[in-house]
C-alpha cells in the first residue's frame, strides 16, 4: 500500500535535522499554499498549481523542486478506501513491552499483518499501533498469535475504531 501522510510509517524530519545540516524550513505563504495544493490533488499540472498557489509557472515549479529538494514534499501517494479493498475492521492497538526492549519491538510490531501505523508513546502504553483487517478472526489473530507471541510484549489494549475523520499532513499548509 502506498504510504499516505500521517500515517505512512516515516518520522517526519525538519529540514534543519541533523541528517540534512544547514537547511532550515523557512517556508512562506508561497510555499504552504503550494503544499496544501498538492495534498489536496498531487496529480495536479504545474500549471495549475501556479494559478492555485497565485505564482507564475516558472516559480511553482522551482518552488516545487525546491520543496522536494529539501525533503518538504517527500514523495506523492494514491488515497485508499480500505474498506473497499475489504479490511472493514480498523483498531488501534496500545501496547506495553519491557523496558529497554522498545527498538526491537518496534521491529517485529511493523511485520504484523494490517500494520498500518505506529507510535511510540509517553504514558500509560508504550506503543500506539493502528491496524485494518479484513474480520474479527484477523484481528485476534493479531493480538493473540502475533503480538502476544513476541516475548517482551507485557500487555495489549484494543479499541475497535467505530469511525474516522482525518487530514492529511499539510492539508491546512496555507494557514499557518
Amino acid at each position: 500500500m502506498a504510504e499516505r501522510a500521517g500515517f505512512g510509517g516515516r518520522s517526519p524530519r525538519s529540514a534543519g535535522s541533523p541528517d540534512r545540516p544547514g537547511r532550515t524550513m523557512g517556508a512562506d505563504d508561497t510555499d504552504r499554499r503550494i503544499v496544501s495544493a498538492l495534498v489536496g490533488d498531487g496529480r495536479m499540472s504545474v500549471n495549475e498549481l501556479a494559478r492555485v498557489a497565485q505564482v507564475s509557472r516558472a516559480t511553482a515549479y522551482a518552488r516545487l523542486e525546491r520543496l522536494q529538494a529539501d525533503g518538504v514534499i517527500t514523495g506523492f501517494s494514491a488515497q485508499v478506501d480500505p474498506a473497499a479493498l475489504g479490511c472493514a475492521i480498523t483498531a488501534m492497538i496500545l501496547v506495553n513491552v519491557d523496558q529497554g526492549a522498545w527498538a526491537e519491538v518496534r521491529e517485529k510490531l511493523v511485520g504484523v499483518p494490517g500494520f498500518e501505523y505506529l507510535a511510540v508513546t509517553s504514558g500509560g502504553f508504550d506503543f500506539v499501533m493502528l491496524v485494518r483487517v479484513h474480520d474479527v478472526a484477523e484481528l485476534r489473530d493479531v493480538v493473540l498469535h502475533r503480538l502476544h507471541r513476541i516475548a517482551a510484549v507485557k500487555t495489549t489494549q484494543t479499541i475497535f475504531v467505530l469511525d474516522e475523520e482525518g487530514r492529511p499532513f499539510g492539508a491546512s499548509a496555507a494557514t499557518p
